[in-house]
């Protein structure tokens, strides 16, 4: 079983199967018949049986109550309720066996969603588009929680089955095969995986193994409880089996500010202790990033490899918060607390990570939120304009695309492709698509009325503005209209933008990614009339130098020499052009 304590594994002559059900009294094993198996300490339910070959499906049958499937499942053919599938790991053939993966300064990240990313919504689908994909100069795919989840459409977030990639999207050896397409291209691969919650339908933990949860909730779903060792393990092992089995180069962990762990050592640090344990095993770069609106500096280390109980980076919402503002004027929810000067807090951003690192946030209810982050490395943000959330989370869906003028967006742009954070774009992003991605799911009746009720509480205006407008996240139709408009890549203005990406990553590769080892943050500035500029202190002992007119207007200046050599944007004088942007490397 390579040392996994849960599920079903082939051993010499059968399969042993694992349960921990320390709630139930009985567990019998439902193959081509009843295998009672035997109990064992602390809870496990445990048997060897002969002749069971890959592709046998069975359940658990918990005290002769219900028929379950095993949580630790490698597949569900079937769906959540089904019966699980013993899968064979090792039969799969790497055609990249050498891949060792890529040091995280060169990243470059694309968030990419299986089912509406090609028209088959398949992992095979997406094997033809990864020329296209490296062509641009992204280094790493980060794919959307992949755990099983209930019906034939959803975010991903929603998984209950976390050990098996949903069956909507193909087997495992075609997740396998889209793995090694990528590595044989040079890019990496990530998973988004969510630890804070399960979702809520096909969990049946709680019936034998209530000791999983709290008793608390987060806002998705019941607080997991990692205090117990079980539990505890059952996480970790889970992350070490998608970077193991499927030999994916890292994970983004979701919302770990959800996790909760009173006066305990964080589960986060040992799964990033096991993971560097496996990194040195297989002489890999592994590469685990986090979700965390507390703004914990503290977990976050760039620097070390691996980052032994650290975390190479997290996703700056603050970026992107402040951008948001500074490009739309919206303000309502999160975006409040950049109201007074996003510009000013788009610099601070580029000057030391974070926004609030410590200050106190309105949104929160004045409550202190981060930590300083400004001794961190630069690489330890992952900067975006666009991600799932910012733009499901939306009423319509919509992206900044259809709500900007172009010539802001290219200038936004040009200053997160080229600053020294990790930068990462949503799918379709790299040629300006203007494909909605709603939120989309497919639960049952009962469910399916409380999500489109809580839906119309959460985005109330919305409604009342926008009215039947307003996606029905249950309908096929609206997962449908969020299947990327590949056909607008070849059209002028996608062609154009492509370009642009396209140019703006190949100089990243050349000038700032070598000189990203040691780099630091520098200083930033914000003036009134629009003018933004910045500096880092690089690794090879250079400075690069950003400039940028976020106006609609010129703006004057005396005329002076600009020290160092322009590496992308227009060689300025007495005017700098509306939303210009000119990066340079001065020689240290």
């Amino acid at each position: 079983m390579n040392g996994r304590q849960f599920g079903a594994g082939l051993i010499l002559d059968g399969a042993s199967f694992r349960l921990w059900a320390p709630a139930a009294k009985r567990v019998d094993l439902l193959l081509e018949k009843f295998y009672p198996l035997r109990r064992g300490e602390d809870g496990w339910f445990v048997a060897e049986i002969a002749d069971v070959k890959a592709g046998a499906r069975y359940k658990f049958r918990i005290d002769d109550e219900i028929d379950v499937p095993d949580p630790a499942s490698a597949f569900q053919p079937d769906d959540v309720s089904g019966p699980s599938e013993v899968i064979d790991h090792s039969s799969y053939q790497w055609r990249a066996a050498g891949w060792r993966g890529r040091p995280w300064r060169e990243t470059v990240l694309i968030e990419i969603h299986v089912g509406t990313f090609t028209q088959e919504g398949s992992y095979r689908g997406m094997i033809a588009k990864l020329n296209h994909l490296a062509a641009s100069g992204i280094t790493a795919l980060e794919l959307m929680p992949l755990a099983e989840f209930a019906g034939k459409r959803n975010w991903g977030y929603d998984g209950v089955l976390w050990y098996a990639p949903d069956s909507v999207y193909g087997r495992p050896d075609d997740l396998k095969a889209l793995i090694d397409e990528a590595h044989l291209r040079g890019l990496m691969v990530f998973l988004d995986v969510v630890y804070n919650h399960f979702g809520p339908e096909g969990n049946y933990l709680g019936r034998y193994a209530p000791s999983f949860f709290t008793g608390a909730q987060t806002p998705w779903g019941s607080v997991i409880d990692y205090r117990v060792p079980q539990v505890r393990a059952f996480a970790i092992e889970n992350a070490m089996y998608w970077l193991h089995e499927y030999r994916f180069d890292g994970l983004r962990l979701d919302a770990v500010n959800a996790i909760s762990e009173p006066g305990e050592v964080s589960m986060l640090r040992d799964l990033s202790i096991a993971a560097g344990h496996l990194s040195a095993e297989t002489n890999r770069y592994i590469h685990l990033v986090l979700e965390n609106g507390d703004n914990r500096a503290s977990l976050l280390d760039a620097g070390r490899d691996p980052p032994c109980g650290q975390y190479r980076a997290q996703w700056n919402d603050d970026y992107h918060h402040a951008w948001h503002v500074l490009l739309t004027g919206e303000t309502q929810g999160y975006y409040g607390d950049h109201t007074k000067s996003p510009m000013r807090d788009v610099a601070r951003a580029l000057a030391s990570g974070f926004v609030y690192q410590g200050e106190a946030s309105a949104y929160r209810g004045g409550q202190l939120r981060g930590e300083p982050s400004g001794m961190l490395s630069p690489t330890a943000f992952v900067n975006f304009l666009q991600n799932h959330d910012q733009i499901g989370n939306r009423a319509l869906g919509d992206r900044l695309e259809g709500n900007v003028d172009r010539h802001a967006i290219e200038a936004a742009l040009a200053i997160t492709l080229l600053a020294p954070a990790i930068p990462m774009l949503f799918m379709g992003q790299e040629w300006g698509s203007k494909t909605p991605f709603p939120f989309f799911c497919d639960f049952g009746c009962m469910l399916a009325d409380a999500v489109r009720e809580g839906r119309r509480r959460e985005y109330a205006w919305a409604y009342a503005t926008y009215g039947d407008e307003v996606p029905d996240p249950l309908a096929e139709s609206t997962f449908r209209s969020a299947v990327l408009d590949w056909e607008t890549c070849n059209e002028r203005s996608g062609q154009k933008r492509l370009a642009l990406v396209r140019e703006l990553l190949a100089i990243r590769q050349r000038e700032v990614v070598p000189r990203l080892a040691g780099a630091a943050f520098g200083d930033a500035h914000a003036a009134d009339n629009g003018l933004l500029t910045a500096y880092w202190r690089m690794g090879d002992g250079a400075t690069l130098q950003l400039e940028a007119n976020l106006s609609t207007g010129e703006i004057a200046r005396e005329r002076r020499e600009t020290p160092g050599a322009l590496i992308w944007g227009p060689e300025t004088g007495d005017v700098i052009p509306p939303y210009s942007v000119s990066w340079r490397v001065a020689a240290g």
